[in-house]
């Protein structure tokens, strides 16, 4: 990508203004939509959000977008909406023990209310205030049940595939774990055992960036610093690791840019809120240093990786290594192209990385100004792209916010237009949620308001 060394976060304010304008409509749209027939919006087709039953996982987004948009625009309509939501359908998202997405579920929802309150953005109620936390204890703790043990003595929170399966997404949700364990709470085992959230935390974080993330050391083949595979298997046996795979990308030898995208955002949040995390609590790990530059190293390689293969605008192709990009030409020597006849881009992909970038940078200010800069520039890079033309959905009957996001490109789950060879103008929960929460990290920041971070209080 080119990054635009001049743009500033105030720079972008006129556009974040328009993007909350169209936000509430979208919204209002889907909360008054009869289509979905109760069930949990995933994807547009055609511009009217459907469902997709694969695994529960978007809900989160949905309400948690009303409640960003509260938190944007002061508009209590949406408050209401995300909290009367929150509290009347989420609580089976909070003992779901199938998935591993509680931080993408319940930190969306639960998390973005407890934070206003502790903010003083809402009226302090101290039973409300229990509720949210007792959530988001119970949250974390389901959420680090899903353990499976790997032959070194470390571990993983296993996917929704099964306990041989490690995701790159779910580096994102141990933000669930961060916060329950912030909360003082634990989970309790066989015979009174008391299990650290905190230990699965950053055990999960280990093991991820050992085998999710690469960084050129010669590991294999198709060892290139930065690359991403979506998934990693081990044998349940023994815990060994056995290979990288993937689900929704084309190869485990190519980058799936979504599962990048969740490594650049993730690893920069446990980052952030490893600064409120008291040094002796970090003792049993080799001590702060150690966590923080195995963090660091995967954020580092994962962002510059970005940075080296997407497009000038800075929104990527659905994957690096999609067998079309090569009828495309120099595509990363010009703007990204939803329109193409080969493969699609995935904007969502490019409204997560551009918040890691922004939090990676910010973490810099003080070690490494220059590369903080560079990462600070490339992600309102990228957030001005996705602000504008085309990427921006301005057409009152489209409920969709971001356009041209992929969900499963090889399950062919992506409306493709008449006309089209490829999925483009449509868009998903979690692209939607994932912008509205960059315009609102970008706006406080040019505000010169609270940061915004999962993690308060």
């Amino acid at each position: 990508m080119i990054i635009d060394e001049q743009i500033s976060a105030s720079d972008l304010l006129p556009q974040i203004d328009r993007m909350w304008e169209l936000s509430a409509q979208k919204i209002l749209a889907i909360e008054a939509s009869d289509s979905l027939n109760g069930q949990t919006p995933v994807f547009t087709v055609e511009g009217k959000y459907q469902p997709q039953g694969w695994t529960e996982w978007t809900q989160g987004f949905q309400f948690g977008s009303a409640i960003l948009q509260f938190d944007a625009t002061g508009d209590e309509r949406f408050l209401e909406i995300g909290r009367r939501n929150t509290i009347e359908k989420m609580a089976p998202h909070v003992s779901h023990i199938g998935v591993h997405d509680h931080g993408f579920n319940n930190v969306s929802t639960y998390g973005n209310l407890r934070r206003l309150m502790l903010e003083d953005r809402i009226p302090h109620d101290e039973r409300e205030l229990q509720l949210y936390e007792l959530a988001l204890k119970v949250s974390g703790a389901v959420q680090a049940s899903r353990w499976s043990s790997t032959i070194d003595g470390g571990g993983y929170v296993y996917s929704f595939n099964g306990p041989h399966s490690l995701f790159c997404d779910t580096i994102r949700s141990m933000r669930s774990l961060s916060l329950a364990h912030h909360l003082g709470h634990r989970l309790m085992s066989e015979n009174d055992d008391a299990i650290s959230l905190l230990d699965r935390m950053i055990q999960h974080s280990q093991t991820t960036a050992r085998y999710n993330v690469y960084y050129g050391e010669g590991r294999d083949t198709y060892d290139v610093r930065g690359r991403v595979a979506h998934e990693s298997i081990f044998n349940r046996n023994d815990g060994r690791y056995r290979c990288p795979s993937t689900q929704q990308g084309y190869s485990p030898f190519s980058t799936w840019t979504r599962g990048l995208a969740w490594i650049m955002a993730g690893y920069p949040e446990q980052l952030e809120f490893l600064v409120t995390v008291p040094d002796v609590e970090l003792a049993a790990f080799e001590g702060r240093p150690d966590v923080e530059a195995f963090m660091l190293k995967a954020a580092r390689a994962s962002c510059d990786f970005f940075i080296e293969n997407t497009p000038t605008d800075g929104v990527p192709y659905w994957d690096t290594g999609a067998p079309g990009l090569t009828q495309l030409g120099n595509y990363l020597g010009r703007a990204s192209d939803p329109f193409n006849d080969f493969e699609p881009v995935d904007s969502s992909a490019a409204a997560i990385a551009a918040q890691g970038l922004l939090r990676l940078s910010e973490l810099l200010q003080k070690s490494d100004v220059d590369a903080a800069e560079r990462y600070w520039q490339a992600g309102l890079t990228v957030a001005k792209a996705l602000l504008g033309d085309p990427y921006l959905s301005t057409d009152p009957n489209h409920e969709g916010l971001l356009l041209h996001s992929v969900y499963h490109r090889p399950k062919g789950w992506d409306h493709v237009p008449a006309g089209s060879k490829i999925p483009h103008s449509e868009s998903c929960m979690w692209g939607d949620y994932h912008l509205r929460e960059l315009a609102l990290y970008i706006q406080r920041v040019a505000k010169d308001e609270r940061y915004y971070t999962f993690f308060c209080g």
